[in-house]
């Protein structure tokens, strides 16, 4: 039984700072729980399996030896054998024993798990389920000692967050309220019963006190239910302990980490399955700041710590002694710090809401959790943009500046990515650096263009930088050859407009990492062979794409004068930056001297001749390959990572020179994380494009060639295969264009159509 890699569980509602600890209760030996003699195996199989899952990504995890014991019983040819190993081994670690009669009363008994909580954390444990009627409604517990969320919620009766005011709480309430109740019914499990006559739920339990405190639970069926009983136990609550951090970068100073906290059972601290905002219940790691605390029972404990690709990975052991308030120091190392090269690192698409974010569709999460996040991964630059969903709940955060919550080094600004609008069919855009948010006369999301040329030309208007993200989506093809001439079917929401955009001069970046490179850089590479100057930028689309981290995609540009927004974004639109996934970096790219990004990035010949390419690289690779993520297609997730680069068992990477799409040159490069200048002598007979690249991991900005005074024009092919993904991209977006707006959009695809024939014309 696998454990669980992803799930669709969605955040909870924005709260405070909660430290909830959450662990499966240790099993005791099993005495006197009803046994189910007759059950299915097959789908009881299924469902454990299911079970096994969803303990893995709660953090709390059977015992290897149990899960190996569940395996074993699965594979038994004797059902009856079978079953009765099952329940003898999960039994051990319920709580309660629910029996659902044949007249749907539910009857409860104690299980034989101990009643063992920890004080302002979770615990986790089973309920063995009897149905005897095969019920499939859902079922629900409740308890007169719990206590309500809004008693640990950041937001204030005033807040636009609060939807009705608070009720009066007696301090005899507050009193008996020291606990919350919750069953996990979120997948892979199945809100409702199975219908099965045996089957284990999971119950949660959170314990504001320590010490021993009686609770009274009661179980019902929704809807259903005609009788029950309830069912009073006493439990003892665990002190924990704070435990102060000490976090400190490289030079010695207070800073911010992203922590994995372990146990020795491999339970995960904070709890996933009850983090409240800045903490995401999808994410293994919590971000914590120097001299913050996070509380932690006794016990003994892994924490691994990093703050991003430019850091190593780091482990220490910890341990936590009840009674005492101990303070834990983490010393953080670099294997690299491009922003002290002068190249600065951004990931320009980020969201506080939608995906795998929130509960409530109208709010998502605010800046103050958001800018905890780019800190802890230490971006320079995060741009938070705002789309379809809680649109006009986080809108309120747009500034055009810089948000306030920003440090020196971390520069965090709200912007718009135009997704979830009537034009997003057509791919989805990012606006960056706006001075206005709202398109002219509009007043919902529903008024704005149903295409997207009329809102890049608005954007890029009034300043903005603006481009496709996401942009290998409706861009698939079966070759991973690149450049390649098959034809997309241009179904998507990445760059599939961009075909007809470009013609226009209304595209200032295409995005990667975020999408299989192969999708991405072959229209991308097509529209370079035949003149157009588009520049490319990285991006991870958090929490929607990636929902592992921001920064997971990233550019790095180019600054003189250190770290400031609008010249940042201003260096991706002028191509003086590459794309990495931040464990290889092509730094100070140049042709004959000339850096990439300066003087539009042009080297004028008056005749074929060889150029000289020089750069800064370095790449980090761990010494042991990862063949998980070797062993994947590449377009399977993460799409673009280093290990997919490493030649053999080697820690070598391929460094190699582009010329209108086509690899001439390479060198092997030592992925150890030193910084090591390279050059290559490269002959051009024709005006062109010269990139470096090491794919899937990173890829500079073009330095365009001309030779003669004629712009490039490299590629026949190229200018046949636009010419026809322009026809291909109005076969799927003109039916979802408003019938006002489509003799519009019809004059601006012929336009492109008119460029790419005269294109064609101009190539020998």
């Amino acid at each position: 039984m696998r454990s669980l890699k992803t799930a669709s569980a969605t955040r909870p509602r924005a709260a405070a700072l909660c430290f909830a600890l959450m662990l499966l209760s240790p099993p005791v030996a099993a005495q006197g729980l009803p046994q189910v003699g007759q059950v299915e195996l097959q789908p009881l199989t299924a469902q454990v399996k299911r079970l096994v899952e969803a303990l893995d990504y709660l953090g709390a995890p059977l015992s290897p030896a149990d899960t190996q014991a569940l395996e074993r019983a699965a594979r038994d040819t004797d059902a009856t054998r079978a079953g009765r190993e099952i329940q003898r081994i999960l039994d051990r670690y319920c709580l309660i024993d629910v029996h659902i009669n044949q007249e749907n009363g539910v009857t409860l008994a104690k299980g034989v798990a101990r009643p063992e909580l920890v004080e302002q954390g979770w615990r986790t444990f089973l309920v063995k389920v009897r149905n005897d009627p095969g019920v499939t409604a859902q079922l629900q517990v409740e308890s007169p000692n719990a206590q309500p969320i809004f008693a640990r919620s950041r937001v204030s009766a005033e807040s636009p967050l609060s939807h009705s005011p608070r009720p009066t709480i007696t301090q005899s309430d507050v009193a008996a309220r020291w606990l919350e109740t919750s069953l996990y019914n979120k997948p892979p499990l199945n809100p409702q019963l199975s219908g099965l006559n045996l089957e284990y739920r999971i119950l949660q339990l959170y314990s504001r006190d320590a010490g021993r405190r009686e609770a009274r639970l009661s179980f019902k069926l929704e809807k259903v239910t005609q009788g029950g009983n309830d069912l009073n136990i006493i439990f003892t609550s665990l002190p924990s302990t704070d435990v102060t951090l000490r976090i400190l970068d490289e030079r010695g100073k207070p800073t911010t980490s992203s922590f994995i906290i372990r146990d020795a059972q491999d339970h995960t601290y904070p709890s996933q399955a009850k983090r409240l905002a800045p903490d995401f219940n999808f994410h293994p790691q919590v971000y914590r700041s120097d001299g913050e605390k996070i509380r932690l029972p006794a016990g003994n404990y892994t924490v691994e710590f990093t703050r991003g690709p430019e850091y190593l990975v780091k482990r220490q052991p910890l341990k936590v002694v009840a009674g005492t308030r101990p303070t834990a120091t983490f010393r953080l190392e670099r294997w690299i710090d491009a922003a002290k090269l002068g190249w600065y690192s951004g990931d320009h698409h980020i969201h506080a809401a939608g995906c795998l974010h929130y509960e409530s569709p109208t709010q998502g999460v605010l800046p103050e959790d958001m800018i905890r996040h780019i800190l802890g991964e230490s971006l320079n630059v995060g741009s938070v943009l705002t789309w379809g969903p809680c649109y006009y709940y986080q809108k309120q955060f747009f500034e055009a500046k810089v948000n306030k919550l920003s440090s020196p080094e971390n520069l965090m600004r709200y912007d718009v990515e135009v997704s979830g609008f009537p034009s997003s069919h057509n791919g989805h855009l990012m606006l960056l650096g706006l001075k206005d948010q709202d398109y002219p006369g509009t007043k919902v999301i529903e008024d704005w263009p149903s295409f997207d040329l009329p809102i890049l030309k608005w954007a890029k208007a009034q300043g903005a930088i603006v481009g496709f993200t996401h942009s290998g989506f409706g861009l698939s093809v079966k070759t991973s050859e690149l450049p390649n001439y098959e034809m997309p079917r241009f179904d998507g929401i990445g760059a599939n407009e961009y075909v007809m955009d470009v013609t226009h001069d209304a595209v200032d970046l295409i995005s990667a990492v975020d999408t299989p490179y192969v999708w991405e850089l072959n229209i991308w590479y097509h529209t370079l062979n035949v003149g157009f100057r588009t520049r490319i930028s990285g991006e991870t689309d958090f929490p929607c794409v990636y929902g592992e981290r921001v920064g997971l995609g990233r550019s790095y540009v180019k600054l003189e004068k250190g770290l400031d927004f609008d010249p940042w974004i201003a260096g991706l639109r002028d191509g003086r930056s590459y794309v990495s996934d931040g464990k290889s970096h092509l730094m100070d790219f140049r042709v004959n001297g000339l850096p990439v990004g300066a003087n539009g990035s042009e080297i004028k010949l008056d005749k074929p001749g060889t150029v000289l390419l020089t750069a800064r690289v370095a790449a980090r690779l761990d010494e042991q390959p990862n063949e998980t993520i070797r062993k994947r297609r590449y377009d399977q997730k993460p799409y673009w990572d280093l290990e997919r680069a490493r030649l053999g068992n080697t820690r070598e990477v391929p460094l190699e020179v582009v010329v209108n799409g086509q690899p001439v040159a390479k060198k092997n490069l030592l992925a150890d994380g030193s910084l090591q200048e390279l050059s290559f002598e490269v002959p051009v007979e024709r005006s062109s494009w010269v990139a470096l690249r090491i794919l899937p991991s990173s890829h500079t900005n073009p330095i365009f060639i001309t030779v003669g005074g004629k712009p490039v024009r490299a590629s026949r092919q190229s200018a046949e295969w636009l010419l026809k993904a322009v026809d291909q991209c109005w076969s799927q977006k003109s039916p979802q264009i408003a019938e006002k707006e489509r003799t519009e959009a019809a004059a601006a695809y012929e336009h492109a159509r008119q460029v790419y024939r005269r294109i064609l014309g101009e190539i020998e």
